[in-house]
Parts: C-alpha cells; structure tokens; sequence
C-alpha cells in the first residue's frame, strides 16, 4: 500500500475533439480521488496535438463539466502551475528535443517514406494477410545521411526503433506483468511530417516532465502500452504506476459502447455525455456515485457515497480490471438518494431555474415549502415543474374527465366540490388533523369512496391526477388560493352538470 500514499501526482489528459463522455469523466474523477486522499495534485493537460479534429467549443465543454462534477484541477492551462504549459501544441520544442534525444541513441530514426509508397505497403501486406506495419525500409539508413536529408528540408517523421528480438514486460497495476514478443512491435511514429509530436511521444514526455506518478487511462490503450512503456526506458525515466481502466460495456452488457452506441443512446434521452447529465435532470453527487462503482467498489455492501466518501475509501487495489455494463437504472436510483440527502435549502435552489424556465417565478419563502413537499418525490430535477408546477400558477384547471366517471356523475362531482369548499370555510384552519375526518364523512355521506373525494380535491388544488399528500400541498398554497380553486373547480362542474341534465 505504501506506494500508493505518498502524494500522488495525477493527470487528466483528453484531446478535446468531442465532449467529455462517462469514461473520461470516470478518468478525472479517479486522478482526483487518488491526488485528493494523498494531499497530491490532480493535472488537467490539453492534448491538442491533432489540429484537425480540434474543437474549442469541445475543451470548453471539459472544463464545464469538471467544474460541474465538483472536481476542480489544481494545475491546468487556466489555473497554471509549476509545469506550464499545460496545453501540448504549446510545447513542440519540448517534444523535438526528446525526439532527437532517441535519435542521437540510435532508438529513433527519420523516416523518408511517402504516403503514396507507405500505402502501397500496406495494400501488399493486407493482401498477403499480414496485419499491417511499418516496413523497416528507412530504419537502417545511414545516420549522417539521414540528418543531411532531414536538414535539408526533406518531408520526414521520425519513428521510434522498436526491438526486434526478445520479449517486454509491462506492468499494469490491475492486470499485473504483459509480456509480448518484440518481432510483433511496429515502429510507431513519434513525430508527424508537420512537426507535431503524437500521443505515444507526447504524453510519455510530458509525464514524466510533470511527475505524474500515476497513469489512469483507458483499457484501448493496452495494445500500445509496450511501446509506451520501451520510449520510457529508452529515455532512462522511471515509469510512472500504469492503470488501464476496465472497458464500459452497452446496458445490455453486449459489446462496448462505441460512438454509435452512444449517438443512439443520447437519442433514447440515456446521458452518456456529460453535458447532457444537468439537461436531463441528474445532480452532480450521483453521476460521481454512480461513474465511481463502474469498476471500483469498497466492498460488497456499500454503494452510496459523497465525494468525500469516496476521496477516503477509494484505492487502485480494489479497481476491477472486468468490463462494467452502463445500468442507467442505477443512476437513477442514485439521483433519487442523493437528492433525499441534500439540505431543502440546497434542493430549493437547485429546482429554482427548473421553474423559471417554464416561466414559473417563485419567491424564496414559498419556494423553501415547496421544495420540503418534492424532495422525497423528485427522483431528477426535470420532473418537478410537473409535480410541482402547480404552487406557482395564478389558475390551474380540473381535468373533468379525470373527475366525472361512471361511478361519480358531473351532478355529484359539482355537489363534492361544493360541500368541500362549504367545509373547509368552516375550519379556522385546515389541516390534516381537522378536515381528513370530516371528508371520509362527507364520501360515505354521499355514497361515495374517500378515494373520489380527495381525489376530486387533488384535481380541483393542482390540475394533476398525481401531487405530494393533499394536506401537504394545502398549508403552502395557503386559504385565499384553496378557496378559489375550489369555487373554479365546482363552477366548472356545475356547467358540466347543467350540460349533462340538458
């Protein structure tokens, strides 16, 4: 365990060519758990080496949701630090300078190779069922000869000189010792014909130069994880500790999620990116309870936790290298729990803007009741105009159909609406433990079940077949606006009585 507790120096490292998803928000949330329970430092670095699918929109849209979950980076391109810049198109010559490093040691090479004629390769090898790979034609050329050309101006990328005989080991924290035979390693480039370095280059240096101490990444990284672990012995660095993420496996736990998979899923209203998760009515402490279990637990028992919680329990020893099916029924469940927890202050005004969009203007006093009435009953943010709607309406209306039934005619409907408001003008006040006798009396009084009663008086107070308890919502709404909805819902009963007598 000793490893893991000195201050861990963590990095969150994704290429902003699309918004952040589950798997790289489970990313972050890992790196800043292991800095935060080590009193170590969790790195947000920008990987904006490929250009062209660059998309600044998309880097906003990580850091929006970073700040969203609650999880902060303490070095980054907006907070700075002591390893700026943290962005990678800002530090070519960082890049170059290594390369040449593994050139001058003969563990590198500019290669000349157009891609007309690298193409042509590749067709040939395909042909011949070999699995394409770099051909070797440059790796042997001479080496003044090589930097004449290059200096020359002469269009090149430099590759790493893979090993050609034995085998390498590396070490994944979760998977233990992978060793493959050296003969399958292809001579990855490292530095692209526009100057610009690539991941496996890249990220190794800048790794190393900030002190990461740890590698939490993505499982698709495994294939390549040998050459990435021979360019650090190659530049004489220690490794940092490997953590290759358990895959995330479609609902139905059939095949990874692939990004039509989640095209289809964010169609079906699933959340699979994050900015999505706020739309759809998920508060941040559950999207991180949730993402937290999909490959770690802290026993077989124990699945709610804050953030706080989990910055305590969590360790890579009890990471799960198996693959995790997305449950959506689980974040649900989550959300629901983790909303029961919040302060009614807290939830009152998380739901405020719910309602203002719905050009609902609640005051604050009200709003505080209101939210006491829909905590226990609002499983995600989005559902609580329609639950709770109601309270902030001038007029709402009784649906007469939902009221007027074959057990119950439009002529007992307007008499019930009427008797109550005859009843509830003769309570000094109304209440639960004052009207609920009174109403079960007046339903057997006129033949008729409690259940059509208060059901009639939830239609008549909210317009809604479904609302928080009857003497819950009354208190809130207060008498003047009970009356009148009262004496609304029996006229309009009347008229449908009249109507129906005619």
């Amino acid at each position: 365990m000793t490893e893991y507790i000195q201050p861990a120096r963590v990095r969150f490292a994704p290429s902003p060519t699309g918004f952040l998803h589950i798997g790289g928000a489970r990313t972050a949330l890992y790196d800043y758990l292991l800095a935060h329970q080590t009193g170590g430092a969790f790195v947000l670095r920008i990987e904006d080496t490929d250009q062209k699918r660059y998309q600044e929109s998309a880097e906003q849209d990580i850091k929006d949701a970073l700040t969203w979950m609650g999880i902060q980076p303490d070095e980054g391109p907006d907070q700075g630090g002591p390893y700026a810049p943290y962005r990678q198109s800002q530090r070519i010559d960082i890049y170059r300078e290594q390369a040449e490093r593994l050139i001058e040691n003969g563990q590198a090479y500019y290669c000349f190779c157009t891609p007309e004629r690298l193409e042509k390769v590749r067709k040939e090898q395909q042909k011949n069922n070999q699995t394409p790979h770099y051909d070797g034609t440059c790796r042997n050329l001479d080496s003044e000869e090589s930097a004449r050309r290059a200096a020359a101006g002469e269009p090149h990328v430099i590759r790493f000189k893979a090993p050609r005989e034995g085998q390498t080991t590396a070490v994944d924290a979760l998977r233990g010792e992978i060793t493959v035979d050296n003969s399958t390693l292809d001579d990855m480039i490292l530095i692209k014909s526009s100057g610009l370095a690539v991941y496996h280059l890249a990220a190794m240096v800048d790794d190393h130069l900030m002190g990461i101490t740890h590698v939490f990444r993505g499982s698709e990284w495994l294939p390549t994880f040998p050459i990435h672990v021979l360019i650090y012995r190659a530049l004489g660095w220690e490794e940092p500790i490997w953590v290759h993420l358990s895959v995330l496996l479609k609902p139905d736990g059939k095949g990874k999620m692939s990004k039509r998979d989640t095209e289809l899923a964010r169609e079906q209203g699933f959340p699979i990116f994050m900015k999505d998760m706020e739309e759809l009515g998920y508060i941040p402490e559950a999207v991180i309870n949730w993402i937290a279990l999909m490959g770690w637990s802290y026993d077989d028992k124990t699945e709610f936790f804050t953030l706080e919680d989990l910055v305590e329990k969590f360790s890579v020893e009890k990471l799960n290298p198996s693959p995790a099916a997305i449950n959506f029924s689980k974040l649900d469940h989550f959300n629901g729990l983790h909303i029961r927890q919040l302060a009614v202050e807290d939830f009152a005004s998380r739901i405020k803007p719910w309602f203002e969009k719905a050009d609902l203007h609640p005051e604050d006093e009200m709003l505080i009741q209101v939210a006491a009435a829909l905590q226990n009953r609002t499983p995600k943010l989005t559902e609580v105009v329609d639950m709770g709607g109601f309270f902030f309406r001038d007029q709402v209306k009784l649906e007469v159909e939902r009221v007027v039934t074959p057990k119950m005619s439009a002529v007992q409907a307007a008499e019930a609406a009427g008797r109550i408001l005859d009843l509830f003008q003769g309570l000094d006040e109304i209440n639960q433990e004052n009207a609920e006798g009174p109403l079960r009396e007046l339903a057997s009084g006129m033949g008729l079940k409690a259940g059509q009663i208060f059901g009639l008086l939830r239609e008549a107070l909210t317009g809604q077949k479904v609302s928080p308890p009857i003497f819950d919502i009354i208190p809130i709404l207060g008498r003047k606006t009970v009356t009148q909805r009262l004496e609304n819902a029996r006229d309009l009963l009347r008229i449908e009585a009249d109507k129906s007598s005619g």
